[in-house]
């Protein structure tokens, strides 16, 4: 991302660079201008209020607004919105945090609410977006799957920038991005927490996951009885007799294979094994992984390797 100025920035000035204290208007020493709000306090007719298009939570429960609107009808709204200028519509704001509140200030019906505007670009508005609601617990695995993959898709950004601004694990933002590569249904399942990331998890590896995930569902499956239910399908499904490995192709490796196995092995931080075919030029390299820690980080290498070779 670049400034104005020309300046390059980076994804993830945090939570409290991006959002601060919405009460303050003073401009801290070395606080970028563009964090503080142009206006505080303000107060704005509900009607020129507008959600987030690119919000990442898209559940909100009736039960829970309904209960925050009667405590909004009792105390008001304490905490104000964070808001920006909607873009090509003049006099008019985009909720950047607090799209719950203005939903259940709707329910209780008022008629304005308070308001801190400030500057954010497109990016910076689905951060926080995020970043608020995972701080506050109130996305689904797949909604924070799907906020991040915009982030990736549509601002360019990799895992590393995003687990170094959110906070999270470049595994765990690997291991969601995963889940969705799941059929509709079972990310339904998800959504309406009838199934965890770890159900999820175990389901990903098998060829018939809707069909264990119904089970799952049905019987009140545990993670580790999900976890054993997929490994007993892959043991049903699997041939009976396991073909024989044809060896006699194979070349004994010599000593030079073996250093260059070594070479490999130090390089990645991961056992490599090449096995040549006697007579041919052609063989095989297996690269072993002991974590999927390890399995993201050959990701990273083999794609990084790619983009080069494109370049």
């Amino acid at each position: 991302m670049v400034d104005k100025k020309g300046k390059v920035r980076g994804l993830g000035r945090g939570l409290s660079a991006l959002m601060s204290d919405v009460g303050s208007t003073s401009t801290e020493q070395g606080q970028p201008a563009d964090t503080l709000p142009l206006k505080s306090d303000m107060i704005v007719p509900i009607e020129k209020i507008f959600p987030n298009p690119d919000q990442p939570r898209r559940s909100f429960t009736e039960e829970n607004l309904n209960d925050l609107a009667n405590s909004i009808r009792a105390k008001g709204i304490i905490q104000p919105l964070i808001v920006r200028e909607r873009p090509e519509h003049e006099d008019e704001f985009e909720i950047v945090a607090g799209e719950r509140r203005w939903r259940a200030a709707q329910i209780a019906q008022l008629h304005m609410l308070p308001v801190v505007l400030r500057r954010f670009s497109d990016t910076e508005v689905l951060e926080v977006a995020i970043i608020e609601n995972i701080q506050r617990a109130d996305l689904n695995p797949v909604e924070e799957a799907q906020g991040y993959k915009n982030l990736m898709e549509r601002f360019g950004r990799t895992q590393e920038q995003m687990s170094e601004a959110l906070g999270k694990s470049r595994s765990h933002i690997a291991n969601l991005l995963r889940l969705l590569n799941l059929p509709d249904e079972i990310l339904t399942y998800l959504r309406e927490g009838q199934l965890t990331t770890g159900h999820a998890r175990a389901l990903i590896t098998s060829d018939d996951q809707l069909d264990l995930a119904r089970q799952v569902v049905i019987k009140g499956l545990s993670v580790r009885e999900t976890e054993r239910l997929v490994k007993r399908a892959a043991q049903a499904d699997g041939p009976k007799d396991k073909p024989k490995r044809k060896v006699r192709n194979l070349v004994e490796k010599d000593a030079d294979t073996r250093a260059l196995e070594a070479d490999l092995s130090l390089g990645l931080g991961m056992k490599v094994l090449v096995s040549h075919v006697n007579g041919t030029e052609t063989g095989t390299i297996s690269i072993t992984y002991s974590d999927l820690d390890q399995l993201d980080d050959l990701c990273r290498i083999l794609s990084a390797t790619q983009q080069v070779e494109s370049k």
